[in-house]
């Protein structure tokens, strides 16, 4: 499978990234198997537009969530790893809480809005796909293809 990283430079060796602030899954090195998606992450950054692309392997070895779909505990584990509670897994992936879910995301997690709200407001969102390798282990499951420019 072709995996997507935006960014500004060419990043022909990934690294887990374990600073900045907490993200939907935790600290790792996050990417997309949407092209579009990494297309619009990388035409964030200043100056240069860069879409790197890898292979990923699967490595049925590894510690792996996967969630097909948001759901409640899709949810939770957002909330607690945007929270900085750490976890376990080699690999996680599901849908993205972009800028406007996350909004509703932080709104849940303060008890301003109910799961019920949460869910109405999010339904007619497009859809995101992330997948960020956590461990070194991980990382070996990703081979690098090539890099390109917007």
């Amino acid at each position: 499978m072709q995996i997507y990283y935006g960014s500004n430079v060419i990043v022909n060796q990934p690294k887990i990234i374990t600073d900045g602030f907490y993200k939907d899954f935790g600290y790792g090195f996050y990417c997309t198997n949407f092209e579009k998606q990494a297309k619009r992450w990388a035409l964030t950054k200043k100056n240069k537009h860069v879409v790197n692309v890898y292979s990923y392997t699967e490595n049925k070895n590894l510690n792996c969530l996967i969630f097909k779909e948001m759901s409640d505990e899709w949810l939770d584990f957002v909330v607690s790893s945007r929270q900085g509670i750490r976890h376990e897994y080699d690999i996680v992936e599901g849908p993205m809480a972009d800028d406007t879910i996350w909004n509703y995301v932080d709104d849940f997690a303060r008890g301003l809005i109910s799961r019920t709200a949460f869910w109405e407001l999010v339904k007619f969102k497009y859809p995101t796909h992330q997948i960020v390798f956590c461990t070194e282990a991980a990382l070996k499951c990703l081979e690098y293809d090539r890099s390109y420019q917007l």
